[in-house]
């Protein structure tokens, strides 16, 4: 199955490569996938392994990472490291505007519903979504940077602009055995964010995965994609 070849359309829009798996068939949900070293072909070889579910995958590359993914500016988390530059607002706007458009002229008919998935400050970037826009109805946060500063706050105290249909929450269990006491919060975060939503009367999930954040990311994030396919 890893071998196999993928029909694919690939465009850019500005500066961002954007590659799409097209469904087999007609009015099937479009899932977008924000990836760091375009993994877009090795997660869609994952879910398919894991459900038979038709779809189209998204993905979308060449981005700025902690610029694009981030709500808000945020001081680096380690010496030489780089900061957070909070450029998710204007990453949003060109997504659900340019890239988005674009890529519903290729599939084939119509989107039954349109998903967001992503992984790490792509996590935190989907759910983060929610409160800016209506767009996404089935968003996947998987190993999200939930420790982000003043996000759990800002998710439990903000409306969202419309009550998505699931969110599927995961997290390695090592993920906050660090010395770093803002990524030591993670798991608790994550927790009380996902009992929020299922409290809202949100389908929500929160999955604990072994290991620690570097661990398996192609197979959770092909998981939390598979779970928003099933519901």
């Amino acid at each position: 199955m890893q071998n196999e070849t993928y029909e694919k359309h690939e465009f850019n829009m500005q500066g961002k490569r954007v590659t799409l798996y097209p469904s087999d068939a007609q009015n099937m949900p479009v899932i977008y996938l924000n990836t760091f070293e375009n993994e877009g072909e090795r997660v869609l070889a994952e879910v398919r392994e894991r459900c038979a579910a038709d779809f189209t995958l998204v993905a979308i590359g060449g981005l700025n990472w902690d610029h694009d993914m981030s709500p808000w500016a945020m001081p680096p988390l380690f010496k030489g490291d780089a900061p957070c530059t909070g450029g998710a607002d204007e990453y949003l706007q060109l997504l659900t505007e340019q890239i988005a458009p674009r890529a519903e002229e290729l599939v084939k008919g119509r989107a039954a519903w349109s998903g967001l998935a992503g992984y790490s400050l792509a996590g935190l970037f989907a759910l983060y979504v929610l409160y800016q826009s209506p767009f996404f109805s089935r968003v996947a946060s998987v190993s999200g940077s939930l420790w982000f500063a003043n996000f759990k706050d800002f998710a439990l105290t903000h409306e969202m602009k419309a009550a998505p249909e699931c969110v599927y929450l995961s997290l390695g269990d090592k993920e906050r055995m660090t010395k770093n006491p803002v990524l030591q919060s993670v798991q608790e975060n994550t927790e009380q964010i996902a009992r929020f939503y299922a409290h809202s009367g949100i389908q929500t999930t929160f999955e604990l995965n072994e290991g620690n954040h570097f661990q398996n990311a192609i197979q959770r994030t092909a998981a939390g994609i598979a779970w928003l396919l099933g519901r």
